[in-house]
């Protein structure tokens, strides 16, 4: 392990920002925050800041030796992820989860959303925000330096990455409540376009890395 500086805290939450793209999370966001009030966006918002920092206190303090106990790696945590999105994005994708028109003469009305509580951990939280690429990002800038000083100043990266993702998502919220139907239609698709090409990658990135580490382990 190496001395540490200040400097690997800053090329980890560097990292992690050029890995989450806050624009593009922020395009995928629109659809799932949709229908939900500003109070229930709040919550949302502070459910992700919440559930990406026990993910990152966990990875950094104990990831390595957790990951080592239950016999799982990066690489099938990001095939999870993308299953688990693939799930969400099709649907998106294709139109299948849009709102039927109103019929002649009668008013529109909207379908009951999920309670915020069942979408703020998946896909919300896991895969969109903190899959196992990024599990495997805090788990190696941390492998890297000794001490609790490194680990404490990893923790401050760690907050830093876990407030840019709940602002984003605070911003999705505002941004959907100022589309018309039609547009937030159109977002939709694009959206799910993009989640169902995400998730593939996620797979197939995953997957790759699986067979690559049995090959290795024969």
């Amino acid at each position: 392990m190496s001395e540490f500086h200040w400097g690997h805290a800053l090329l980890l939450f560097l990292a992690l920002f050029a890995l989450y793209s806050p624009i593009a999370a922020l395009s995928s966001y629109l659809p799932l925050v949709e229908g939900y009030t500003p109070k229930e966006q709040r919550k949302l918002a502070l459910g992700l800041f919440r559930n990406v920092t026990v993910l990152m206190l966990l990875a950094l303090w104990v990831g390595e030796p957790l990951l080592e106990l239950l016999g799982i790696s990066t690489a099938a945590l990001s095939a999870t992820g993308g299953i688990a999105l693939i799930l969400a994005a099709v649907p998106m994708m294709t139109g299948s989860n849009a709102k039927p028109p109103p019929e002649n003469g009668k008013p529109a009305t909207s379908s009951p959303k999920a309670p915020w509580r069942s979408i703020v951990f998946t896909p919300l939280t896991f895969p969109l925000t903190f899959g196992g690429t990024t599990f495997g990002f805090f788990v190696a800038y941390r492998a890297d330096v000794s001490g609790w000083k490194a680990g404490i100043a990893m923790t401050v990266a760690g907050l830093a990455y876990a407030a840019v993702t709940g602002i984003t998502l605070y911003l999705a919220g505002h941004v959907v409540r100022r589309v018309s139907p039609n547009t937030a239609a159109l977002l939709d698709r694009v959206a799910g376009i993009l989640l169902t090409a995400i998730a593939v990658m996620l797979l197939a990135s995953g997957g790759t890395r699986m067979v690559n580490d049995i090959l290795t382990s024969l």
